[in-house]
């Protein structure tokens, strides 16, 4: 859904302080949640991530990749002793991503206050 779908009937001026498209790579409930972790953890495992967001190994390492391959993410794979270890950190462009995303929702939270 598009902001300006969702703002149907508010003033033109709230509409353009909104962006006109959410970035659908974090607007899923999974990658925003991993991008969110990593915003405010310099580096999260695998397996952490895993526990914060109740997710499953192969549902976690879609998503993963799926923000590692736009840059958002990045990945380290090493081992710890003999275990291996993935590494996740927030890239600049995925916090500048994440960033944009929050103004937007913002924005809209705002616009839609604006008229109830």
């Amino acid at each position: 859904m598009t902001a300006s779908a969702s703002l149907h009937g508010v003033s033109g001026d709230a509409v353009e302080r909104v962006p006109m498209e959410l970035d659908r790579l974090i607007h899923e409930r999974l990658r925003l949640g991993i991008v969110s972790a990593l915003a405010v953890n310099d580096v999260l495992s695998f397996s952490d991530l895993k526990k914060l967001l109740h997710s499953t190994d192969g549902n976690l390492s879609v998503h993963a990749r799926r923000l590692e391959d736009a840059g958002y993410v990045s990945c380290r794979k090493g081992f710890d002793g003999r275990v291996p270890r993935t590494e996740y950190r927030l890239t600049r462009s995925g916090r500048q991503a994440l960033e944009r995303y929050l103004n937007h929702m913002e924005a809209l939270i705002n616009a839609t206050r604006e008229h109830v």
